[in-house]
């Protein structure tokens, strides 16, 4: 992996930069030093900082209370919210604007450059020494590195990995693709075994599964040049993944429902839907999910389109500290021991919910020793999630109105289940034309 990290650094940096020179003073006033200066008073007194923090990964309670538990001088005060899609940011992004948030929060790698454009988060620079960042993934630093500065710190990455029933397969004679044609033709198998099976489901509320795709295909749907942004959201690569995924829909061989929801989980509990295209934290998704299940379920590479290994990231979460916060110092020490720590990893995956796959290398074998597989028949997905991560394809740039993106994608892929209600590559160039109204909007130039 150590390959992949010039290239992308090198491309976040441009992104990044692009990002500081449209905003200019804006963002300087956003990560002030005051704010981060004043990160530990309270502590003087006797009396512990308090925290406030906001979020939504499986597991946070227990990783939250161990830390309580273990930081006298320390204390956190946990509020769990919708995830980020479910209306997380927008209760985060109003709290911001109203000078209430949270001292610190989640945020995922595709919407940390958005927040930062929007000067909602610190630059924590001078926080996070070298030996920390040097300690996870270079592509998760890269993803929270911004016009040189740290803006966040990665708790995990999230590879892809595709989830399916192995009773379901071998039923219908077929093994776990390896690439999107064999993809398609399992479908197919799995349909005429049983018209009521559906192989997976496209969710037309949250682009993330299909920006993935588009990442594991090769696209890039930012870039940079000079000051510029480029933007790229409808090119051949995401064409051609569009293309596919919007065939699939056409011929019925794969459900249109709203992610992890009761008609979702319901089609899995009847073996109605036979396979989940997700990713390294899906594991434990499904395992929380559906209980009953136990031992039905197995984990293998993500197709890929012509047999190599290959991969996006889905999501993948991080802990960004509030432009107002007084109490930075100790937000990042929390923050520190959520990622970096045994103890930190041990209390999120004991809690049987999470399948997080660390970006601190040094904790992968922690999170497989504490996460139990008996719902996937003792299999070592751990192994899996580890060959997905090396796979990731390099020089993925997030752009920094992601929000804007994803709220077009989401409008657009929500006609996809009625008749004549649009299409995947229609859905794209919607998108592409609403980013570049909303980068020229925010006043951020763009190229071409």
């Amino acid at each position: 992996m150590p390959s992949t990290a010039l290239p992308r650094r090198r491309a976040l940096r441009l992104a990044a930069a692009a990002t500081a020179a449209a905003l200019g003073a804006t963002l300087l006033t956003a990560c002030g030093s005051d704010a981060q200066d004043g990160a530990a008073a309270g502590a003087a007194d006797g009396r512990p900082v308090v925290l406030t923090f906001w979020g939504w990964a499986k597991g946070t309670k227990d990783v939250v209370a161990a830390f309580n538990a273990s930081h006298p001088d320390i204390q956190v005060t946990f509020e769990e919210i919708p995830s980020g899609n479910a209306g997380g940011y927008a209760k985060i992004s109003n709290a911001v604007k109203a000078g209430n948030a949270p001292d610190v929060f989640n945020i995922e790698y595709p919407q940390l450059p958005d927040f930062v454009s929007q000067g909602a988060v610190q630059d924590i620079s001078k926080l996070v020494p070298t030996d920390l960042t040097a300690r996870y993934l270079p592509q998760a630093v890269q993803l929270t590195t911004l016009g040189g500065a740290t803006w966040a710190l990665p708790l995990d990455a999230a590879p892809q990995a595709f989830y399916y029933r192995k009773d379901l397969f071998d039923r219908a004679g077929i093994t776990a693709p390896k690439t999107w044609e064999e993809f398609r033709t399992a479908a197919q198998k799995l349909k005429q075994a049983d018209p009521a099976t559906r192989i997976a489901t496209f969710f037309p509320d949250d682009p993330s599964t299909f920006e993935a795709m588009s990442w594991q295909a090769g696209a890039h749907w930012f870039g940079t040049s000079g000051d510029s942004w480029k933007v790229d959201l409808d090119g051949a690569d995401s064409k051609r993944a569009a293309e596919y995924w919007q065939q699939l829909i056409t011929d019925d061989l794969i459900r249109v429902n709203t992610s992890f929801s009761q008609q979702w989980t319901a089609s899995l509990q009847k073996g109605e839907t036979a396979g989940y295209l997700g990713a390294s934290w899906g594991g434990g998704v499904l395992k929380s999910t559906l209980p009953d299940a136990a031992g039905k379920w197995a984990v293998a590479p993500m197709p890929t389109w012509d047999g190599n290994p290959a991969s996006g990231m889905l999501g993948g979460t991080t802990f960004a500290v509030s432009k107002d916060s007084r109490k930075a110092k100790a937000a990042v020490e929390f923050a520190r021991w959520a990622t970096t720590t045994p103890e930190g990893i041990q209390a999120r995956i004991a809690s049987g919910t999470s399948s997080v796959y660390p970006a601190a290398p040094e904790l992968v074998p922690v999170a497989k020793a504490a996460f139990k597989t008996d719902f996937y028949g003792g299999q070592d997905v751990y192994a899996v999630y580890a060959d997905a991560a090396k796979s990731i394809k390099p020089d993925w740039t997030w752009g920094p109105v992601m929000g804007a993106t994803n709220g077009a994608l989401k409008d657009s892929f929500g006609a996809l289940a009625a008749q004549g209600g649009g299409s995947v590559p229609q859905s794209l160039a919607t998108a592409q034309q609403a980013t570049l109204t909303e980068l020229k909007n925010r006043g951020l130039k763009v190229a071409g």
